[in-house]
């Protein structure tokens, strides 16, 4: 069982954080046979802040955002999360608030 209570499941060879982000994929992918969505991609990392470095050596890793989706919708790109209360956390919060200051990107959740 994940941190959350969640179970990782697999569908089609994929691994997923839990069931209802495995039914979301099986929907988009829905969509995306449909022609409603395109270019649907899994886990796109977002770079939010790079690594730091001093002398060579790293000093602070870089602050990395993992999508759980990313696909095109009425021409627009649209970057989406599967979401409960538990999954909210203040560093997701915190991560969801640099990728819109830095990106302009509002994350969908679902």
């Amino acid at each position: 069982m994940g941190k959350y209570g969640n179970r990782k499941i697999t569908v089609d060879g994929i691994t997923f954080d839990s069931q209802k982000e495995a039914v979301r994929y099986q929907e988009l992918l829905l969509l995306q046979r449909a022609g409603q969505i395109f270019n649907l991609q899994r886990q796109v990392p977002f770079v939010l802040i790079p690594k730091q470095e001093r002398n060579g050596k790293v000093v602070e890793r870089a602050v990395v955002y993992k999508a759980d989706f990313v696909y095109t919708e009425n021409g627009e790109d649209v970057v989406e999360d599967v979401k409960s209360e538990a999954t909210k956390t203040k560093e997701y919060i915190i991560k969801r608030k640099l990728l819109l200051w830095q990106f302009g990107i509002r994350i969908r959740e679902v």
